[in-house]
């Protein structure tokens, strides 16, 4: 069975879509190709380095990259997690889904250091539940004699 091809898409490319993807190696394994792009680019936020090592995921190594319609084309799905990343995605080919995730963008908390890391913890707990959540659905689509 080929891999299942998904690209997580955010405005910044640098905090949600980049948990997603992360999310989606570790708990896709060998099933799954994520990956992720912005529609304006602007490198990895630390704090979502940061609180996904708390998780036991590494994705200091991950870049942050533009969207481009060509990479969309090549997906199984394509999932925007924030309204603007929807707005920007062009019209895709019919056999590539389409799903959208409005999750609220941690890098825009303000408050204490401490008020902000607790914002991307959140975030990130929201992204791992949706993440997993995805991947057992696609699975059982996939997999109809698996209960």
């Amino acid at each position: 069975m080929p891999r299942l091809r998904l690209l997580f898409v955010c405005t910044g490319n640098s905090a949600r879509s980049q948990m997603a993807e992360g999310f989606a190696r570790v708990y896709g394994q060998e099933a799954v190709e994520a990956f992720s792009a912005g529609v304006a680019p602007k490198g990895l936020n630390p704090l979502a380095v940061e609180v996904m090592r708390e998780r036991g995921i590494d994705i200091s190594e991950q870049t942050s990259k533009a969207f481009s319609e060509a990479l969309a084309q090549t997906m199984d799905y394509v999932i925007t997690v924030c309204g603007h990343a929807e707005e920007q995605c062009p019209l895709l080919p019919s056999e590539v889904k389409r799903l959208h995730w409005p999750l609220e963008d941690p890098a825009q908390a303000t408050g204490s250091e401490d008020t902000v890391r607790e914002v991307f913890r959140r975030s990130r707990d929201e992204i791992e539940q949706r993440v997993r959540a995805f991947l057992a659905d696609v699975k059982a689509l996939h997999d109809p004699g698996c209960s």
